[in-house]
């Protein structure tokens, strides 16, 4: 949660929720294709499934209703988008083609447009649901199989109806007998980097259904629109910039998807295409809303979000039938009154564009489902809103609404109210009367108070009041049985009041940013509650009641004012996330070894000395962050932390230790290991043992070479040693943070550095005397001539030196790399005073450091 009460959602993600009722059925189809509620529109055959692909394409969506199931766990919102196409009943589909028009469900579903998603081919047998049908001797998966041709032989010998060839490299369909396609229904050529769809396209007679999105095409051929039977048209994140004028052979397209193309003109030729009943032309460069569009008798739903449309046509009132039309991220200034007079209307997205107020005609939309409005610039909302008597979600947030119409409480249908970051001063008790109210959210305004009343919202399971000015916590609140999330964040409350301790049924508390001085008895008496936020207030203490807490799996204290570890959080045995950063603790105590189902422990900040040892009796410790960004610094990390077997990321970042202990190879499971800014200049060898070690982090430290032998931590996928004296391999190498760069650079690095420990053991074999010889050995620690090298009358001198060095490297090349060993070397013969010797390696080592590898 971000201070002015917004949810930080991360990159790419936008929130998706179901409009279904808690409880209701999903069909058995989508139980095993998708985890997310189905369409009811019987002509869709593709359905879309969350995923972070589509960038903004759900946006669009983010005030939908039912955002309460995944609240329930304690998690963040849902974040998903539109991504797979799943294919749904062929027969409902092939059957349902020449229907009049499209039955709904009495229960309402958002829209879901086809966007060509990475659509699962599988072989499916008999007990799964794909496709409606008896078996799965029909369809063929061939999906990233390596093909570069069409596969004939496959047609020939079997009847296919549904073939899968994504992920391939097809280009062309040469070698087809058209006899073999007679019964070919649906084609997938997803991700086959086709630059145009093959001419022998035309040879599919009986073709239904189409899905090359995700491929490189610029336009579509002429042969594709003789396919009369099409039902179905997939052609997302392509390259299409126009579309042809000969539209009118396609008369049975039900659903043509053309987002994310580069499309900038709808020709008038779409309006031939009078069974069309979706069209997806999100993420276009459309700066008009084309008449065309207007005159497409069946369309049901229409997605035009991500374009740059300023404003709709008159016509648009031809389209009786639309019931999902969505706009979000358009440059729609105003709406022409004539869209008011679509009777249908279930769903109107119009998200992120300029529009400064609605027509009070907004009465007239009686099946209005789903209303967002979020970022836009207006400063009220028509009173006659409050007609739309069916409408469940209304979203406003991002605008400059100062109060809602009195009038609120007729929408007895309202499931979801989002008015976040506007200019509210008060919540009207008008909400009071929202008998069917589930999810309030009022961050980011200016309240003062929640009236009494809201208590008679006994269906409200969530409510966000972040970031507001409220100074005593609403009783109101502790009346809603049904009520399991809440979030105070950033408010001035200062006291829990002893009614919070009947809110037995809350499982999410978020009451971090606010003027609490003491961890309130009453919070105690939550049993249930699974997650707890309390950080950033001046709590100093916790009461022993808080072991009656036996739900808590996670609990938020940092930045308080703790001065020793709270020993009561011991008694948290099924406390699983623990944050207690940035206070002032110096020790732990013996007993957090209780914590039995500790994962994650969060102690950065606070002012250690030592590493507390007392870790390392947590055996089911995954997370453990330490570091210390300001004030005192540990200087050493003990070698107890190799208990702590399940430790899947250490952070020991921004303290001042010198050395990693050297059985670190023990933490088996360590995944990410963050050790910035301290002092470390080497890596212990055991530290090559971590196998799944993914991420590793040692900028800002001594480190002046990497081990030859890292190329061993093969699953190392994020690396930065920025801030390192590094000379092997230099920093110019390391900058790129490509672990291969790196590895090929030391193996070429150890191949000369052993050439040149050669070529030093010749030079001090061919120059030192014998009397010299045999003090070096003594520096060196080297056994004496007599044992080392045979004694032979034959044997040259050089000779028996240059193998007693041989011995020598053999005997330390398992602690000591070439470049150590010379280093040894050298240091030895400055001790015996061989000068002349040290020179000559020195012009050596000159001449080969200007070689670059």
């Amino acid at each position: 949660m971000s201070e002015d009460g917004s949810n930080v959602e991360p990159e790419g993600f936008t929130r998706f929720e179901s409009l279904e009722e808690p409880g209701s059925e999903i069909s058995d189809l989508l139980d095993e294709a998708s985890p997310y509620s189905k369409s009811k529109d019987s002509n869709q055959i593709y359905e879309a499934n969350p995923s972070k692909d589509t960038e903004q394409s759900a946006a669009s969506s983010t005030s939908q209703l039912d955002r309460n199931k995944e609240k329930n766990t304690g998690a963040p919102f849902s974040e998903t988008n539109i991504t797979d196409i799943i294919p749904l009943s062929i027969e409902e589909s092939l059957q349902s083609s020449g229907s009049s028009e499209t039955k709904m469900a009495e229960d309402h579903y958002p829209v879901k447009f086809p966007t060509g998603r990475k659509f699962r081919g599988r072989i499916f047998n008999g007990n799964q649901k794909r496709f409606d049908m008896k078996s799965d001797n029909f369809t063929v998966n061939l999906d990233a199989k390596g093909l570069q041709e069409f596969p004939v032989d496959i047609v020939k010998v079997k009847y296919v109806k549904y073939l899968y060839l994504d992920k391939n490299q097809i280009k062309n369909f040469q070698g087809i007998d058209p006899g073999d396609l007679l019964g070919l229904e649906i084609l997938s050529l997803q991700e086959n980097g086709l630059s145009s769809i093959p001419l022998e396209i035309q040879l599919f007679h009986n073709l239904k259904i189409l899905n090359a999105s995700y491929n490189e095409i610029s336009h579509i051929p002429r042969e594709l629109l003789q396919l009369g039977n099409m039902r179905q048209l997939l052609l997302n994140s392509n390259h299409i910039d126009t579309l042809p004028s000969s539209l009118e052979h396609l008369r049975y397209l039900e659903t043509l998807s053309l987002g994310k193309n580069m499309l900038t003109y709808i020709p008038d030729s779409l309006s031939s295409l009078k069974n069309l009943r979706i069209l997806n032309l999100e993420y276009n460069q459309l700066t008009i809303f084309s008449k065309s569009l207007c005159f497409l008798p069946k369309l049901n739903s229409l997605n035009l979000t991500g374009n740059m449309i300023g404003s709709l046509p008159k016509e648009v009132r031809e389209l009786k039938n639309l019931e999902n039309l969505l706009m979000d991220h358009n440059k729609l200034t105003f709406l022409a009154v004539e869209i008011f007079q679509l009777p249908k209307i279930k769903e109107l997205h119009l998200a992120d564009n300029k529009l400064e107020a609605i027509s009070p005609k907004i009465e007239n939309f009686k099946e209005l489902r789903l209303l967002n409005l979020d970022k836009n610039l207006l400063q009220s909302i028509p009173k006659k809103i409050s007609h739309c008597v069916n409408l469940e979600s209304l979203s406003l947030s991002d605008n400059n609404i100062e109060e809602l119409p009195k009038k609120i409480r007729k929408l007895k249908n309202l499931r979801q109210l989002h008015v976040n970051r506007n200019k509210m001063i008060t919540m009207t008790e008008e909400i009071s009367h929202l008998s069917n109210i589930h999810i309030l959210e009022f961050s980011g305004n200016q309240i003062t108070h929640v009236p009494i009343e809201i208590k008679n919202c006994r269906k409200i399971t969530r409510v966000e009041l972040n970031y507001n000015n409220i100074m005593y916590f609403p009783v109101g609140l502790c009346a809603l049985q049904s009520l399991d999330y809440l979030s105070f964040n950033g408010n001035y409350i200062s006291e829990i009041p002893v009614d919070m301790s009947f809110s037995k049924q809350l499982l999410h508390l978020e009451l971090n940013r606010n003027k609490l001085t003491i961890f309130s008895k009453h919070l105690c008496s939550l049993t249930n509650l699974e997650y707890l936020d309390l950080a950033k207030n001046q709590i100093m203490t916790i009461p022993s009641c808080i072991s009656a807490m036996v739900s808590l799996h996670v609990l938020i204290l940092s930045d308080n004012k703790f001065e020793s570890f709270p020993k009561e959080l011991c008694s948290l045995k099924n406390l699983q996330v623990l944050d207690i950063s940035e206070n002032k603790l110096q020790k732990i105590p013996l007993e957090i070894s209780k914590l039995k189902r500790i994962q994650k422990l969060n102690l950065s900040n606070n002012i250690f000395t030592h590493f507390p040892v007392e870790l390392c009796q947590l055996q089911t410790l995954e997370e453990l962050n330490i570091s210390q960004t300001s004030g005192k610094k540990l200087t050493r990390l003990p070698e107890e932390v190799s208990r702590m077997t399940q430790l899947k990321t250490l952070n020991i970042s921004n303290n001042a230790i010198e050395d990693i202990p050297k059985n670190i190879g023990e933490l088996r499971s360590l995944v990410s290991f963050y050790a910035n800014n301290n002092q470390i200049s080497s890596l212990p060898p055991s530290f090559l043992s971590l196998e799944v070690l993914q991420s590793l982090d040692l900028r800002g430290n001594n480190m002046t070479a990497l081990p030859s032998a890292i190329y061993k931590l093969s699953s190392l996928k994020e690396i930065n040693f920025d801030g390192n004296p590094l000379m092997r391999p230099p920093m110019e190498i390391c900058k790129g943070k490509q672990m291969h760069t790196i590895t090929c650079y030391l193996q070429r690095a150890d191949e000369r550095d052993e050439k040149i420990l050669e070529k030093i053991f010749n030079i001090v074999a061919n120059s030192i005397t014998e009397a010299n010889f045999e003090f070096l050995q003594q520096k060196l620690n080297m056994a004496s001539s007599e044992n080392s090298i045979p004694i032979k009358p034959t044997t040259p001198l050089n000779e028996r030196i240059y193998q007693a060095l041989i011995k020598w490297k053999a005997e330390k090349n398992v602690q000591f790399t070439a470049t150590a060993l010379r280093d040894k070397l050298f240091r030895a013969l400055n001790m015996i005073g061989a000068y002349d010797i040290m020179d000559k390696i020195t012009a050596l080592s000159l001449y080969t450091s200007a070689i670059k590898l």
